[in-house]
C-alpha cells in the first residue's frame, strides 16, 4: 500500500479525535477543483513512505494520537487497503475513510470487517448532474447510488460533505441533494478554496450568504447541515 503524503497531527480531518492523516494516491474522479492534483493526476512522481515509515511514526504516536484517516486520491481503488487497515487497528487506532462512494463493495466490507470507525462521503453534485463534476470515463451512479444507501442504513458513524464551487451549483441542485440523501446524520458544505494543487483553477468561492441558502434548503430534509472551512 502506497503512501504518498502525512500529515502528522489534525485536530479537524477526524470530529472529536485529535489524529494522523494518510494520503494514498490516484483517483477515478477527475473532478476540476480537486485541491490533491498531483495526488490524482501523477502519483508516481510522488516518492511514497514506506511500510515501516509509517508504521514506525504510528507506533510512537501511541497513547498521542487517537485516530487515523485514510484519504486519498480514492483509497478503495487499492485491493490491499484492508490489510493496510488490519495492521493500524492492531495498533489500538480509531480508523475514519475518505471516499468517492464508488467502490460500495469495498465500503460495505470494510464496515462489516470492523475495520473503520467513521465514513466521509463526498457528494458531487446532484444525481442527474453527478458525472458533470466527477468526470468519470466509466461512470456508474448506481456504485455511488449503494454507498449512500449503505451509509443511510446507521450501520457506522457517517458525513457526507460537498465542495462548493460557486459555479457549479444552484438551489436546485441541493434541492434535489436534499431528497436523494433525506434522512442523512450530516451534512456539511465546504467552500471551494482555490490553493496551488487544484486540478484547474478556474473556479470561485460562494458567497456567505449563498452558502447558507443552500443549509436552509438542506435542513428541511437532513437533520444537521453545516458549513465547514
Amino acid at each position: 500500500m502506497n503512501i504518498f503524503g502525512l500529515q502528522k497531527t489534525t485536530l479537524v480531518d477526524y470530529p472529536g479525535r485529535v489524529a494522523a492523516t494518510l494520503f494514498t494516491g490516484g483517483c477515478n474522479f477527475r473532478c476540476p477543483y480537486c485541491q490533491n492534483k498531483d495526488l490524482v493526476l501523477s502519483p508516481n512522481n510522488i516518492e511514497p513512505y514506506t511500510h515501516d515509515e509509517i508504521f514506525k511514526f504510528l507506533n510512537k504516536r501511541i497513547g498521542i494520537l487517537e485516530g487515523v484517516v485514510v484519504t486519498g486520491g480514492e483509497p478503495t481503488l487499492h485491493s490491499d487497503l484492508p490489510d493496510f487497515i488490519k495492521d493500524i487497528k492492531s495498533l489500538g487506532y480509531l480508523v475514519k475513510l475518505d471516499t468517492n462512494g464508488s467502490n460500495p463493495d469495498m465500503l460495505i466490507n470494510l464496515c462489516n470487517d470492523k475495520l473503520i470507525d467513521y465514513v466521509a462521503m463526498d457528494i458531487k453534485q446532484c444525481p442527474d448532474k453527478y458525472n458533470e463534476v466527477a468526470c468519470m470515463s466509466n461512470f456508474d451512479f448506481e456504485k455511488i447510488s449503494a454507498s449512500v444507501d449503505f451509509l443511510l442504513s446507521d450501520k457506522i458513524d457517517y458525513e457526507f460533505r460537498t465542495t462548493v464551487p460557486a459555479e457549479l451549483f444552484s438551489d436546485n441542485d441541493f434541492r434535489e441533494i436534499g431528497k436523494w440523501i433525506a434522512g442523512a446524520r450530516k451534512y456539511f458544505l465546504q467552500p471551494y478554496r482555490e490553493s496551488e494543487g487544484v486540478i484547474n483553477p478556474i473556479f470561485a468561492a460562494p458567497k456567505a450568504e449563498t452558502l447558507e441558502t443552500y443549509v436552509k434548503i438542506l435542513q428541511e430534509s437532513i437533520e444537521t447541515v453545516e458549513t465547514r472551512g
